[in-house]
């Protein structure tokens, strides 16, 4: 048996008596009910997620999955390539937009080469990035798939890895991403999955004139009618129009779930990781936590999709890199503080609301 099909039956839905034992205390604490919204209902995900009335988020990390794509030969995107190894030593730097984020949020972050162009072995041997390439780049998917079904398992299972890799010493994990041109991989598995039209969902990325979006959603649907996925298979949709970062997304909030512990998902590109994993395994939506929503149009149609109401943020945010995801860490620590640190009326010794 396949790590992967492992994997799977070890993910089972969050525990219902936590829940509910979670739901008894938030209802009598010493506030107007459910005066703090949101936040109550993820105390109460937390709870489900953990088994726990204490859930621990203290220990926090985020893994930033960077690949290329050979579809950026297209013209889908303002920057080259080479954008991606250089993203990669800035992280490596401490100075980029995830570390900053990361610093203040105390977590500690993880760079992964699951598809760079670029030869970064000396990163990898100082211990400086973890190496799980899977190739240099994807394929270019408006000429045919993005990779073999192999490989699409590979990068799946590289992402569990490293989720079982991390389990013993972190209590939450965030998803981060790096990779030129990998919206329009991520617009396209939006698209085979939800149903909905390219031009609906297609958004400017690092900022596309609406020329260059025009060209882009003619891509898209040049992309989709070239490899024509099995929306029903999530490895057969990776692997046609997909990315080897996105696969090590789907793999790590698989392994996640797998190991009982929340993932708090950044945006796109992490969102259309959570797709292929839930197209996989839908249960895996019960330890999914939407740190926030970006402003490419086909992200909230993806969280829809999957069943989630909204997001805990929305920031007209656009970066990815996992900065979404490490913003929405302290509303993690809120959340927890309000289950377990305010008083309910009976502890308090304050009279509650009239029946």
């Amino acid at each position: 048996m396949s790590l992967l099909d492992r994997t799977v039956q070890r993910i089972f839905p969050q525990d219902s008596e936590a829940r509910d034992k979670a739901k008894a205390r938030l209802d009598q604490l010493a506030i107007p009910h459910w005066a703090l919204g949101d936040l109550m209902d993820l105390a109460m995900d937390l709870a489900g997620i953990s088994r726990s009335m204490t859930p621990p988020v203290a220990r926090k990390a985020v893994v930033t999955m960077a690949g290329d794509h050979g579809v950026v030969d297209e013209g889908v995107s303002k920057f080259p390539r080479e954008v991606t190894p250089q993203m990669v030593h800035n992280f490596v730097n401490g100075g980029a937009g995830i570390n900053a984020f990361a610093r203040q949020a105390g977590a500690e972050v993880f760079v992964v080469d699951m598809g760079v162009a670029a030869d970064l072995g000396e990163l990898a041997k100082a211990g400086k990035i973890i190496n799980k390439k899977v190739g240099l780049g994807t394929d270019n998917i408006a000429r045919g798939p993005a990779m073999s079904l192999a490989m699409a398992q590979r990068s799946v299972e590289s992402g569990i890895d490293i989720a079982n890799d991390l389990a013993d010493r972190f209590d939450v994990i965030g998803t981060g991403d790096m990779g030129i041109g990998n919206t329009t991989p991520s617009t396209a598995i939006a698209a085979v999955l939800t149903g909905k039209g390219v031009a609906e969902l297609t958004g400017r990325g690092t900022g596309l004139d609406d020329a260059q979006l025009h060209h882009k959603i003619a891509v898209l649907k040049q992309i989709l009618d070239v490899n024509r996925p099995d929306r029903k298979n999530g490895l057969d949709v990776l692997a046609k129009v997909g990315g080897f970062e996105i696969g090590g997304i789907a793999g790590l909030i698989l392994g996640c779930a797998a190991n009982q512990k929340p993932v708090v998902v950044d945006g796109f590109i992490s969102t259309a990781g959570a797709l292929i994993a839930y197209t996989i395994e839908p249960f895996v939506r019960d330890y999914i936590i939407c740190s926030h929503r970006s402003m490419e149009p086909g992200h909230t149609a993806m969280q829809q999709y999957m069943g989630f109401k909204k997001p805990l943020l929305d920031l007209n945010m656009r970066l990815g890199e996992g900065t979404g995801g490490a913003l929405a860490m302290n509303l993690l620590e809120a959340a927890v503080a309000i289950l377990t640190e305010i008083a309910t009326f009976e502890e308090a010794a304050v009279a509650g609301a009239n029946a």
